[in-house]
C-alpha cells in the first residue's frame, strides 16, 4: 500500500517545466500508488470553474486519466485555488474533502490540511482569509464576468505579494500552539501539510506523546510528494 500526499504546485501557463513534472509524475508513479491526495494550491489561481484557460482542461484530462486507471485522488483547497468547484471536480474526477481530514493509513491516524489555518499569527492573513471564505461573497464573485474576476484575481495576487514582503518569515509560519491544538482536537500523532513551503519533517509531543508533522515543499524547481507506506512516512524530493 502506497499514499501519495503533493501539494503547491502553483501551475500557470507561466511555468510550463511545473507543468510537465506534473504530467511525468501523474504518468509515472502517481499510476502505481494506491491513492493521491492533493493538499491544495495545485492552480496559481483559480477564478472559476467556467475559466477557459487550456491548463485547467489539460490538467483535469490529466488527472482524470489517473482516476481512470484505478488510482483515486483527493482534492482539498488551498489559499489559492480555494474556489474550485464540482465541476472540475467531476472533469477530473477528483473528490473534494474538507479542509481537514483524519485518515487511518497502515495503523496510523493522519490528519491532513492545506495548512493555511496553522499560520495563526498572522493575524492579518487570517482576517481576510475569513472574509473570502464566506459562502455569499463567493457567489457574488463567481457571478461577475470573467474579465472583472481576471482583474480582482490580479489586484489581490499583487496585493498579497506586497503585503508578504513586509511579514517576518516567523509570522508566515506555523504557530506551534495551533499545529498541538489541532493535532490534540483531532486525536492523531501525525499532520502532513503545505502552504509555507518548507519542506521538513518535525518533531514535537501531541497527546501526551511522540507526534511528527510533515511539511510538503512546493513545487518551485524540483517536486515534493509525502510516501506512506506500512513501512513508514516518507518525505521526498525529485528532478522535473
Amino acid at each position: 500500500m502506497t499514499t501519495l500526499f503533493i501539494a503547491d504546485l502553483h501551475l500557470q501557463t507561466e511555468e510550463p517545466a511545473i507543468t510537465a513534472g506534473f504530467l511525468r509524475f501523474l504518468a509515472g508513479e502517481a499510476r502505481r500508488a494506491d491513492a493521491l491526495y492533493i493538499l491544495g494550491d495545485l492552480f496559481e489561481a483559480w477564478i472559476g470553474d467556467d475559466d477557459p484557460n487550456p491548463l485547467h482542461r489539460e490538467m483535469a484530462a490529466a488527472i482524470k486519466a489517473v482516476v481512470d486507471s484505478g488510482v483515486p485522488c483527493f482534492f482539498l483547497h488551498g489559499n489559492r485555488d480555494f474556489l474550485l468547484g464540482k465541476r472540475f471536480a467531476r472533469e477530473s474526477g477528483m473528490t473534494l474533502l474538507p479542509q481537514e481530514k483524519v485518515l487511518e493509513l497502515d495503523g496510523r491516524r493522519v490528519l491532513i490540511m492545506h495548512g493555511d489555518t496553522l499560520c495563526t499569527d498572522d493575524a492579518g492573513y487570517q482576517a481576510f482569509r475569513a472574509r473570502v471564505h464566506q459562502p455569499w461573497l463567493q457567489r457574488l464573485f463567481l457571478a461577475l464576468p470573467l474579465v472583472i474576476r481576471r482583474r480582482i484575481a490580479a489586484r489581490m495576487r499583487a496585493g498579497s505579494k506586497a503585503a508578504n514582503g513586509s511579514k517576518s518569515l516567523a509570522m508566515m509560519d506555523v504557530n506551534p500552539q495551533t499545529v498541538t491544538a489541532e493535532m490534540e482536537r483531532h486525536r492523531v500523532q501525525w499532520l502532513i501539510h503545505g502552504h509555507t513551503h518548507r519542506p521538513a519533517v518535525h518533531e514535537l509531543t501531541a497527546n501526551g506523546q511522540p507526534a511528527r508533522r510533515v511539511v510538503l515543499g512546493a513545487w518551485h524547481s524540483e517536486g515534493s510528494v509525502v510516501r506512506v507506506t506500512p513501512d513508514g512516512v516518507e518525505l521526498v524530493h525529485f528532478p522535473f
